[in-house]
């Protein structure tokens, strides 16, 4: 790939001087602007990886020139420079989502070091843009999202399965996104236009299920006054989705065995029989094999069920995911909420990535919306996420094993995304080398060692 555009913009040509030469010699290509102003022209016009603005010039000052970018780029990355013991101007420029801040007479070690991690976000932060793009295209959802190794293999696993019209059965624990899932084979079959129709078999009393799943006639029972068509007729030439499958009694599920074997179904209180096609999709967080050996539920019911298992992991087996589920949700709240939170710093990532997540998914959602309706400045921090989620504290003594550092994890992320991107390219040229690296805007040399560096083989 080319190498990252760093912009500086400060009014002293000195400083500009300094440091596109130490920026020059870490690989990078720096540019200049002497003002705010000027460097909004040059943002209008080209993407810049990262911004180093001084804070004090003429005109417009270096924050309100970062917050105009921002405008434009909502994903740019920027630094702050400021006068020595400044402190109040750093923490507004993080609250606005800088990424960090030097203070003058600036060290050039320093310099080179937060410059490079600034590199390493505005590089994550694309790969996250590339691959939520790449999923939108397929995914009717786009909280389908990670690049962890366990959730490629469940969107691969999708993919394989979706137009196939069998039964899937979605296996995982509360909150981890099985009704996504079921979406997604919807809408990638060839039934996409047809209806989706999801039911919760714990949100409907026992005793009135059958009338909930295949309908009834008009006088069937008390309260019956007119005809209800059920979930498996609503669903008809379309996909219909039973969530919670293991709460389903077991005079239930000798019902519905029949209707998937017969493909029809007789409304309660009805005489006629009504043929039906449909795909079905399951799910459960319950071990249905104990639950077969307890006697509580059908052993020939779960083979109908289970022609393909997807397996979703927990949150906490796919830590690389976080970051990205994170953003996605403040990308969602902030506009459900009128909000204009820019970011989340890095130690509120960290602070993210060292807990458990028992509740999955559904429990980070409900943590960032509380954090974003609560935060009080530009960037949401480490404070504003224990502030409404204490429980985030004792994440590194809950999380076990999760010992990682943030920037092991960044880098994680980063290479897990460039390795299926490159496969994704690989594949649309049909494994073609030189056509390969002309997508990826990379040299073929380039695509050698990456494919190396991977073990990608054909």
């Amino acid at each position: 790939m080319s190498s990252p555009k760093i912009l500086i913009v400060d009014d002293e040509e000195g400083i500009r001087f300094f440091l596109s030469e130490a920026i020059s010699r870490e690989g990078y290509i720096p540019e200049t602007a002497a003002t705010g102003e000027e460097a909004l022209k040059k943002v209008e016009d080209e993407y810049y990886d990262l911004v180093i603005t001084d804070y004090n010039m003429p005109g417009m000052n270096g924050i309100q020139a970062f917050s105009k970018m921002r405008d434009i780029h909502p994903h740019i990355v920027g630094i702050l420079i400021t006068a020595y013991g400044d402190k109040s101007l750093a923490i507004e420029a993080m609250n606005l989502g800088m990424f960090d801040y030097f203070t003058k007479p600036v060290d050039i070690k320093e310099v080179r070091v937060v410059i490079r991690r600034a590199i390493e976000r505005s590089q994550l932060q694309k790969e996250v843009v590339t691959l939520r793009s790449t999923l939108e295209k397929n995914y009717p959802s786009n909280e389908i999202l990670g690049v962890s190794t366990a959730t490629q293999e469940v969107i691969e696993r999708i993919n394989r399965v979706a137009d196939s019209d069998v039964s899937v059965l979605v296996l995982g624990e509360s909150g981890t996104g099985k009704e996504l899932v079921a979406q997604a084979l919807h809408y990638n079959s060839s039934r996409k236009h047809r209806p989706f129709v999801k039911i919760n078999c714990t949100a409907v009393p026992h005793d009135l299920l059958e009338a909930e799943f295949f309908g009834f006639e008009k006088g069937a029972f008390t309260g019956a006054i007119k005809r209800k068509i059920g979930k498996f007729e609503q669903a008809n030439e379309g996909t219909l989705f039973l969530d919670e499958i293991g709460d389903m009694p077991m005079a239930t599920q000798a019902k519905i065995l029949r209707v998937i074997q017969e493909n029809e179904l007789q409304r309660v209180g009805g005489e006629n029989t009504i043929k039906i096609d449909i795909r079905l999709v399951t799910a459960t967080n319950k071990d249905l094999k104990k639950a077969i050996t307890e006697g509580e539920f059908r052993e020939d019911l779960y083979y109908r069920l289970n022609v393909v298992a997807i397996n979703l992991p927990p949150l906490r087996k796919r830590i690389e995911d976080i970051p990205i589920l994170s953003n996605h949700f403040l990308e969602v709240y902030n506009q459900k909420f009128k909000k204009n939170i820019q970011s989340i710093t890095p130690e509120g990532i960290d602070v993210l990535t060292n807990y458990s997540w028992p509740g999955n998914i559904r429990e980070l959602e409900n943590v960032m919306q509380r954090g974003i309706i609560l935060a009080y400045g530009q960037a949401l921090g480490k404070k504003d996420l224990l502030d409404v989620y204490p429980s985030l504290g004792e994440g590194v003594e809950s999380s076990g094993s999760i010992g990682t550092s943030l920037s092991d994890k960044v880098g994680m992320t980063v290479e897990s995304t460039e390795k299926k991107l490159i496969l994704e390219a690989l594949k649309e040229e049909n494994w073609k080398r030189q056509e390969t690296a002309k997508r990826l805007n990379i040299s073929r040399k380039s695509l050698h060692n990456k494919m190396k560096k991977y073990d990608i083989v054909e």
